[in-house]
């Protein structure tokens, strides 16, 4: 055995699993999890994105609608994801409404960057600084991500059939 490392026994992982969950899963991000809008699917959608997390298996589904100035009018989503998913979910709906694909397209990448750690600040989107615990564990970053990825690829799509069929 390596002489400054040591067998870890349940109360070290139970510590380090409190540490953790303290820092990620805190009442904000609870709160959040607990009150996503527009939490039903789009009879009406325009496009739809199902996207989902390999690494744990969240899965969010967004539905959009859009105007002729291809702005979202409304949404829906069905959100299948861990408590930061959620919460993302609840802060991307909360103001996904008026917003362009290409609104969404800076919101999806700042959000990327800032989880990854290429960008200092998680952009212009109301709320996303909560996840500044969650830059240290990557593996979360995909659930937090996906509604984002979801409306910015349901609105391109959205988009881009209004466009074809012009």
């Amino acid at each position: 055995m390596v002489p400054w490392c040591r067998p870890l026994d349940g109360a070290d992982i139970a510590a380090y699993l409190w540490g953790m969950s303290a820092a990620l899963y805190n009442a904000t991000i609870l709160r959040l999890a607990a009150s996503i809008p527009h939490d039903r699917r789009l009879p009406d959608a325009q496009a739809t994105s199902e996207k989902r997390s390999p690494i744990c298996g969240s899965r969010v589904t967004v539905d959009v609608a859009l105007d002729e100035q291809g702005r979202v009018t409304a949404i829906g989503q069905e959100v299948r994801a861990c408590a930061l998913g959620q919460a993302s979910a609840s802060l991307m709906g909360a103001h996904a409404i008026g917003r362009t694909a290409d609104e969404l397209d800076a919101a999806r990448d700042a959000l990327a960057g800032y989880l990854a750690g290429t960008r200092d600040d998680p952009g212009d989107w109301p709320g996303l600084d909560i996840f500044l615990p969650a830059r240290d564990y990557s593996a979360r970053h995909p659930s937090i991500r996906l509604a984002f990825e979801a409306v910015a690829e349901a609105a391109r799509a959205a988009g881009q059939r209004r466009e074809a069929a012009a």
